[in-house]
Formats: C-alpha cells, sequence, structure tokens
C-alpha cells in the first residue's frame, strides 16, 4: 500500500513542478492603451471649451449630482429607483454572468481531479485475461481515481483569465453605465412632469385671462360701446388657449407614467406627489464640470470600451498559444477486479504520463486566429477611440446648448415682461376708450404668447441640464464598493 501512496504523491510533485514551468513563458503583446490612442492627447484632457461661461465652474462634479437641485422628492426618486429599476437587475445579472464565466476559466489553472466506481455483477471473459479457464459469476469492481493538469506553458490560460477579467471589468462598467442613464432618465422624468404641470399652470392662466376678457367685451357690446365681432374675436382667442392644454396634459401623463416604470412600478402606480408639481427642478448655483481628464476616468462607456480593448488584446495570447503543444499531465490511482478479492495487492493499479497534442501544420487554422484576434483588437482601439471622441463632442455640445439657452431664456423672460407691461397699458387704454378692441386683443395675445413661449424655454432649460448631467456621466460611484478608475487612470499616465 505505501508504494501507491507514493505513486500518489509523485503525481503530485510533478502537478506542482508542473505549475512552476507553466510560469515560465505568456505569448501574445502584454497590454497598454497604445501611444496613438485619443485619450492619450493633451487636447483630450484639457478644459472644456464651453466651461468658460460663468454658468460653469472647474470644480470636480460631485458623485450625486441630482442633489444639486436640493429637492427631497427627487432624491427619494432616483433612489427608489437604484433599488427597483429592471434595466439595473439586468446589468446586474450579466455583471453575475461574467464572474461565473471567469472562475470557470480559472478552474483551468488547478488540476482537475474525477473520481469514478462501478460496481457491478457478472462474469470476466476468461480470455480478455489470458485464461483458458471460465472465471466464476461474482461481483465486480472498478473504481477510479484520476488526477488532470495542464500545462500552461505558452500562457493560454492566463491569457484567457486575463481576457475575462477585463469582460468581468466592462460588465461592471456597463452596470455603472446603466446606473448613470438610469438616475438622469429618472431626473428627466421628474422635470418633464414638473414642467408640463408648470406649463399647464401657465396655459390655464391665460384661459383665465382671456375669459374674463371674453366676459368684458361681451358686457361692453351689451351696453353699446362695441361690435358682435368683437366677442367673436375674443371668444376663438379663448378657444386658441384652451387647445394648449391637452397636449400639455398628455406630456404630464407620460412623463409620470416613465417615471413610474423607471423607479419599478406599473404605470398607473405614478408618485401622486409628483402629479401635483407644477415647478420645474433646477440648478441655479453654477455647475462644476470638472475637464476633459475627469470626465475620461468618469464615464463608464469610456472605462467600458478600454477593457474591452484589454479583453481583445489578451485573446491575441490565447490565439497565438495554438501555434505551440498542448501537455496535459495526467495521473490515477484505482482497483479493479472480484469483490472477493476486494484491496488485495494484484487489484491495485495506477498510470502517470504526459499527454501531448500538436496540429502540424500548426500555422492552418492557428495563425487565422491570431490574424482575427488582431483585427478584433484594431476595431476595439477604434471603438475606443470613438467612444472617448463622443464623450468630449457630448459634453461640449451640452455646454454650449445649455448655455445658449440661458441667454434665450433671459432674452425670453425680458420679452415676457415688456408684452405684460404693455397688455397692462392696453387695457387701461381701452377701458377709457382710448384705443380699439384690435389693439387691445392683439397685446393679449402677444401676452399669452410670451408666456408660453417662456414656459416652454423654463422646461428645455430643466431639460438641457438633465442632458449635461448625463454627459458628465456621474452618479455611479456610490452604488457599490470602491471600484477602479485605475484602469483609465492608468491609460492616462502610463507611458
Amino acid at each position: 500500500m505505501n508504494r501507491y501512496r507514493s505513486s500518489v504523491k509523485k503525481v503530485f510533485t510533478l502537478s506542482l513542478l508542473a505549475a512552476a514551468l507553466a510560469a515560465c513563458t505568456t505569448v501574445g503583446p502584454d497590454y497598454h492603451v497604445p501611444k496613438e490612442a485619443v485619450i492619450k492627447r493633451d487636447a483630450a484632457n484639457a478644459p472644456f471649451m464651453g466651461a468658460a461661461e460663468q454658468s460653469f465652474k472647474s470644480e470636480p462634479l460631485p458623485a450625486d449630482w441630482w442633489r444639486l437641485y436640493q429637492d427631497p422628492l427627487l432624491d427619494k426618486l432616483v433612489a427608489k429607483a437604484f433599488a427597483n429599476n429592471a434595466d439595473l437587475r439586468v446589468a446586474a445579472a450579466n455583471l453575475q454572468r461574467a464572474h461565473g464565466v471567469l472562475e470557470e476559466v480559472e478552474e483551468k489553472k488547478r488540476p482537475e481531479v474525477e473520481m469514478s466506481a462501478a460496481p457491478q455483477y457478472g462474469r470476466i471473459a476468461g480470455a480478455q485475461l489470458g485464461i483458458p479457464e471460465q472465471l466464476p459469476t461474482d461481483g465486480l469492481y472498478d473504481a477510479d481515481v484520476k488526477i488532470g493538469y495542464t500545462l500552461d506553458l505558452w500562457g493560454r490560460i492566463r491569457r484567457a483569465v486575463e481576457a475575462s477579467e477585463a469582460d468581468v471589468e466592462a460588465a461592471q462598467a456597463a452596470s455603472d453605465l446603466t446606473h448613470v442613464i438610469v438616475a438622469a432618465d429618472t431626473t428627466r422624468a421628474y422635470a418633464e412632469a414638473c414642467s408640463a404641470g408648470y406649463q399647464l399652470k401657465v396655459a390655464q392662466e391665460s384661459v383665465d385671462l382671456q375669459r374674463k376678457f371674453v366676459n368684458l367685451t361681451a358686457e361692453r357690446v351689451k351696453r353699446g360701446r362695441g361690435i358682435a365681432i368683437d366677442t367673436t374675436r375674443a371668444q376663438a382667442q379663448l378657444e386658441q388657449l384652451r387647445a394648449n392644454l391637452p397636449p400639455l396634459e398628455a406630456r404630464r401623463r407620460t412623463a409620470l407614467y416613465r417615471l413610474a416604470v423607471l423607479t419599478g412600478e406599473v404605470p398607473s402606480q405614478f408618485p401622486a406627489e409628483v402629479a401635483q408639481c407644477s415647478t420645474p427642478p433646477r440648478v441655479a448655483a453654477t455647475i462644476p464640470v470638472g475637464d476633459g481628464a475627469a470626465l475620461l476616468r468618469r464615464r463608464p462607456d469610456v472605462r467600458q470600451a478600454e477593457r474591452q480593448l484589454a479583453g481583445a488584446t489578451a485573446r491575441i495570447g490565447v490565439a497565438t498559444a495554438e501555434l505551440y503543444p498542448n501537455i496535459n499531465l495526467g495521473a490515477s490511482v484505482g482497483m479493479i477486479g472480484m469483490m472477493n478479492q476486494f484491496n488485495d495487492a494484484n487489484t491495485w493499479k495506477f498510470s502517470l504520463g504526459p499527454l501531448i497534442s500538436w496540429s502540424l501544420p500548426a500555422t492552418s487554422s492557428a495563425r487565422s486566429h491570431i490574424a482575427q484576434a488582431k483585427a478584433s483588437t484594431a476595431g476595439a482601439l477604434a471603438r475606443f477611440d470613438s467612444v472617448v471622441l463622443n464623450a468630449l463632442r457630448e459634453t461640449e455640445s451640452a455646454l454650449t446648448v445649455y448655455a445658449r439657452e440661458l441667454d434665450r431664456n433671459a432674452a425670453l423672460r425680458a420679452a415676457r415682461d415688456q408684452s405684460a407691461l404693455a397688455s397692462r397699458q392696453s387695457a387701461k387704454l381701452y377701458q377709457f376708450g382710448r384705443t380699439d378692441f384690435l389693439s387691445q386683443l392683439d397685446a393679449d395675445r402677444t401676452l399669452a404668447s410670451a408666456e408660453s413661449v417662456l414656459a416652454a424655454s423654463d422646461a428645455q432649460l430643466a431639460a438641457d441640464q438633465v442632458q449635461l448631467f448625463l454627459a458628465l456621466g456621474g452618479g455611479w460611484e456610490n452604488t457599490h464598493a470602491k471600484h477602479g478608475e485605475e484602469h483609465v487612470a492608468q491609460a492616462h499616465h502610463a507611458e
């Protein structure tokens, strides 16, 4: 029995030796962000052109940027969305799957142990054993313990693990990106519901004022101080203003339905308090936007593309390892025989030896796989550059659009104030018969239009702010344990 224990000990000793040999060579390129990548350019890491506006400051964007609105209801909605959103559950499942794949690949680094036992009743053919006599019918058994270990001499497994680790990190970045989108969509839906409520309020005020004007006009006609067409025109203006209400109500309802779904509820279970909101959320203070370097470290889609490039690079090594032989070290220990001979010395068996497989010529499919892997890596680099450029473009565009809408909003507000003044002056002149009905009606129409356009601009400002925060890519940092921005950070500083 000691002899067989010695054999098993040799197997494990050889396995340890194989593990030491496996650390010798790793084929394929070691990953680093290429020097020609866009992210390495100084211009990509420079301050934003649009950030020179007075509405922005270069301070870092806070992780929970929605708290800049100082709106407890919005904070509650975002927290609920993070807890219940279906897209986030999908992202979490994808991340869990990526971890499972990594565990499967890492298992190939360890020895595989297989045990089998096959008891049965029957008779062994004597001729099979070189015995002329007929053997007796009896209980039979066959038991084995097999150990196999792949010698990773060329780094195929190490590169596969490296690729799978990059896939896990890419899946984590995809999950982070989903958090960013969910936070922005929740804030946008809330802003749209409140903005539609505000526009409804303004439109209803215009309808109420016009109704009073219709009544006043009808009274003047009765007293002989006007003509019937004046009442008709005033009534037509009233109906035109009323026509603005249904689309705004539809906008508010759809925003409420979207908000309910984002927070994991059925559409009809939208938050009642949001349905009563009539003040668009808005960050009144200057908005912190950071710079290009901070943006590229923060945006999950940039990190995701960079990790995909790392995984593609590692798979070049996996493909290159196909040029070399596969060597598996195997050993087995077991017993076979009849039950009445169980554990007799002549029932024990063992084997030890390497299994070498090598396809020749190795240049056939292996070099084709290498070419495919290199092409995939080139494509991943191009996509990485595209994501970086798009991130910078989206942010610069969002900064510009928001700044210009601020200018437009200020001009519209001044125009509304002047229209209100003109309406009051015209009403006073009309009251004392110093101007005609059409002048008064025109002044009221101008005011109603100015109020409506200003309310729409206020709604657009709220939407533009959310779009800016979405482009800046924050909101995921506090949703999981401190993850690294290390890979993209290293990409910035790598030589």
